[in-house]
């Protein structure tokens, strides 16, 4: 079920009406409910892989069950040994699911091709199987709970429903953000009460993320795919524009899905965490990766960059850990050398900020309490947004050689020609109205969350009522969100 669909905006408010007035008696039964909407939601799409997503669940709550019993029931090394095990064994069963269904076939075409290289023909066997939609979201939340209990950062939870609300949460399941159990599931422990001021931001939230995904990210989308589908019949200006408007449609795309997801999740008294913030203002590619995609990156980062051992050990160690958490981060986007090249890319970017330490230089928000940046902050901006955009080509190529051929055609004898585009001129001035907007609502939690606060409630009420009307005239073709292939 798409956010932007009639589907949905029927299934909201009835779920909304039954979740506050008919199920708010008991939590349990509250909780109860939250998974049956959830899988009647997720079933919206594919109702067989809810069985996979019941055992997912299942297998790291019962996970969790069995570590904590041994650290009861054993001592020493052999508690450690057995704790190991079984996490361990968790671990392996979940990637192991996400492997076949996501990168089986991957491994087996460039397996077959190394032997041919070598003279040896293979005749493999490939699975034709369909991706489930958000598996590698909501697997990753679901590990996450079971290291953590390894790790003893929260202890294990014998409530079942609770769990399964947990790792099915309808606004989140799809395409994140990828919540820690230590933040999301106490939530579901407690009674929640309906607080309006909580449920009016989120309402305000879920517009602003309907105007990026319908307006911004669909508009782009249909001239970023006609310039990529045919990019062999374009200039390298042509090429340039159409690796802009990819830029502003992922982003558009994916962000506007989780101000959704955390706008509706408030509705239910539910809070999530931040997944993007507003990552081109970025002065470095070390602070764009800190603004996107939040909750990946960071579920990368205690999970897998600091066991690695983080930046607390020598420079080659360093450069080898950031490597490897860029490449797997570019490779669970998707079974492709197209992703792990984009990886790659942003690992080179990040190495001379890793030489010289600046790493973690900016953290705090570009221009704060003021109306522009400085001279050197634009040109830093505008630097990384440039990178940033040239990266994109590989994440949106078809396979490398439509990568390396979209790259020689933007810097062919035709780069300063003029665009051969048809009518693109009202995208743009959406897309800057867009930047101009998330520009100054940039140190809040999302754009238009302060934004007319200060103004009579007639005007900040027309504001809202002129995005409901963008959104209803100017929408382009309905797209799938981006992310629900990964």
């Amino acid at each position: 079920m798409l956010f932007n669909s009639f589907s949905f905006a029927i299934f909201l408010p009835v779920i909304f009406f039954l979740y506050w007035f008919v199920f708010n008696r008991n939590l349990r039964t509250q909780n109860l409910f939250i998974v049956v909407a959830s899988y009647i939601f997720y079933s919206w799409w594919d109702w067989h892989f809810l069985l996979l997503i019941a055992f997912t669940s299942l297998c790291s709550w019962s996970s969790g069950i069995l570590i904590h019993r041994c650290d009861d029931q054993s001592s020493g090394t052999h508690r450690l040994n057995l704790s190991k095990f079984i996490s361990v064994s968790n671990i392996i069963l979940n990637l192991g699911i996400l492997g076949i269904f996501k990168y089986y076939n991957f491994f087996v075409a460039n397996f077959v091709s190394a032997f041919a290289s070598a003279g040896i023909h293979l005749q493999p066997h490939t699975l034709n199987i369909i991706l489930p939609v958000g598996i590698s979201f909501y697997t990753f939340q679901a590990l996450g709970y079971s290291i953590d209990v390894y790790r003893k950062k929260i202890m294990p939870t014998k409530d079942i429903v609770s769990f399964f609300a947990f790792v099915s949460f309808f606004p989140q399941l799809m395409a994140g953000p990828i919540e820690r159990a230590t933040s999301l599931l106490p939530q579901f422990y407690v009674k929640r009460t309906f607080d309006y001021a909580k449920a009016i931001d989120g309402l305000r939230q879920i517009l602003w993320g309907l105007f990026k995904k319908v307006v911004i990210a669909d508009n782009c989308s249909i001239i970023a795919n006609t310039i990529f589908n045919n990019s062999g019949d374009y200039s390298g200006s042509t090429l340039i524009l159409g690796a802009l408007f990819f830029t502003f449609q992922i982003y558009g795309d994916f962000s506007g899905y989780s101000d959704i997801a955390i706008g509706t999740s408030r509705l239910f008294g539910i809070n999530l965490m931040k997944n993007f913030s507003f990552p081109y203002f970025s002065r470095d590619i070390a602070e764009f990766w800190r603004r996107w995609h939040i909750s990946l990156n960071t579920w990368f980062r205690d999970y897998l960059y600091i066991p690695l051992g983080g930046s607390k050990c020598g420079l080659w160690i360093r450069i080898r850990n950031t490597f490897i958490i860029f490449l797997v981060s570019g490779f669970w986007h998707g079974a492709d050398w197209t992703f792990i090249a984009w990886g790659g890319l942003h690992a080179l970017f990040f190495l001379p900020l890793l030489f010289t330490k600046k790493n973690r230089k900016n953290l705090d928000t570009v221009a704060t309490g003021k109306m522009t940046p400085s001279t050197k902050e634009f040109f830093q901006m505008l630097t990384t947004f440039i990178i940033v955009v040239f990266a994109w080509i590989f994440f949106r190529a078809d396979n490398m050689t439509h990568a390396w051929s979209y790259i020689s055609g933007i810097f062919s004898s035709s780069f300063f020609s003029k665009p051969g585009i048809g009518n693109i001129k009202e995208t743009l001035l959406f897309i800057m109205i867009f930047m101009i907007m998330e520009w100054f609502g940039r140190e809040n939690q999302y754009a238009i969350e302060k934004i007319g606060f200060t103004w009579k409630k007639p005007f900040r009420y027309a504001l809202y009522y002129a995005i409901v009307i963008v959104i209803f005239m100017f929408a382009g073709k309905s797209q799938e969100f981006i992310y629900f292939q990964f």
